[in-house]
């Protein structure tokens, strides 16, 4: 069995190095997501973030981290902007418009009373 201060000790680095990967990961996403990087700029951060893996993460941060940040949100609004795009493609019509077609069959004669209720109920639903 483990002494509660290596079990203590194991935590904190284990939660450290987790800590380190989440950076480091931000990091090489920032800078391949960034177009206005080239990509021998790109290719040298990655050099350096492979031999000085803590320093060049540290010192990314500190020179870009405004960037990261206006990058990543612009990310996120596109993200919800394609995502509420498609919900609206996908859902279709709203329940006025599937009523009002409704009220047109009704009208035309090809669907009685009871299913134009029918169909405003499971519009409005």
């Amino acid at each position: 069995m483990m002494p509660l201060k290596e079990m203590i000790w194991l935590a904190l680095s284990t939660f450290v190095f987790i800590a380190y990967l989440i950076v480091l990961f931000q990091v090489v996403s920032d800078l391949m997501r960034d177009p206005e990087v080239g990509g021998l700029a790109k290719a040298i951060w990655i050099i350096f973030l492979l031999f000085l893996p803590l320093l060049t993460a540290l010192v990314y941060i500190f020179v870009r981290g405004r960037g990261m940040a206006e990058r990543q949100r612009d990310a996120l609004h596109r993200a919800k902007a394609d995502t509420d795009a498609y919900i609206r493609t996908v859902a279709g019509k709203s329940p006025a418009e599937q009523i009002a077609d409704a009220k047109a069959l009704l009208d035309k004669g090809t669907i009685n009373a009871e299913e134009f209720a029918r169909l405003k109920a499971k519009a409005l639903a």
